[in-house]
């Protein structure tokens, strides 16, 4: 299905129960979906655009603009088939506790499901962990190692997911090793689908994952 709406931000029109908050920004037909924290871990708290705002998101930007996920970077960057959001969107001054990641889940979900990216691209440990847990058959792991997990590409259940090292926490190479993950992506057949068109009156295309 594809959406048709020329809504950058918040293109589902997302209000959440309580508070400021950063809704989701980019492609509503987005191929790869990057997931984040909140506001205050991942930025945007101040510009409304989630990964925005701070040293570490641009650097993040930087490399998904290399990589061809992003046209430009800044506090309005222009994206192509790439959506950006976070687990809990809502901006606080204190430290969210899990409760609020409760009640927040069943906008992310919504979101994540009405936008059915190819490629999920969970941002740090926690989104990684969840990422892992809800959408994939992963949840065997009890330990998040995501030095040895940024860049790597991983089956999820309707899925592809390659989770990202918190870009506040890069080495040297750590940009150029997603960039080079992302890039030899793009070069397989990552959308995985199947044309059923021959099954259908007129024998248009018609693909599933």
């Amino acid at each position: 299905m594809q959406h048709v709406t020329d809504r950058v931000s918040n293109p589902f029109g997302m209000t959440p129960p309580y508070g400021r908050f950063v809704p989701g920004y980019g492609d509503a037909n987005a191929d790869f979906h990057v997931v984040g924290d909140h506001p205050g871990v991942h930025g945007g708290a101040e510009t409304g655009v989630p990964f925005t705002g701070t040293d570490a998101a641009e650097r993040l930007q930087r490399a998904l603009r290399d990589a061809g996920l992003l046209q430009t970077v800044g506090d309005d960057p222009e994206v192509d088939r790439t959506f950006l959001s976070y687990l809990n969107m809502c901006v606080a001054e204190d430290r969210r506790s899990d409760a609020d990641y409760v009640e927040m889940e069943r906008f992310f979900d919504a979101e994540l499901r009405a936008i059915a990216a190819h490629v999920l691209l969970p941002v740090g440990e926690r989104a990684t962990r969840h990422v892992l847990e809800t959408y994939t058959a992963q949840a065997y792991r009890t330990e998040i190692d995501m030095d040895q997990l940024h860049g790597e590409e991983l089956l999820g259940s309707g899925w592809l997911v390659l989770p990202i090292k918190d870009p506040a926490e890069w080495d040297t190479d750590d940009d150029e090793r997603l960039v080079e993950s992302l890039l030899e992506l793009q070069s397989t057949d990552f959308r995985r689908e199947t044309d059923l068109g021959r099954f259908t009156p007129g024998g248009e295309s018609y693909h599933v994952r």
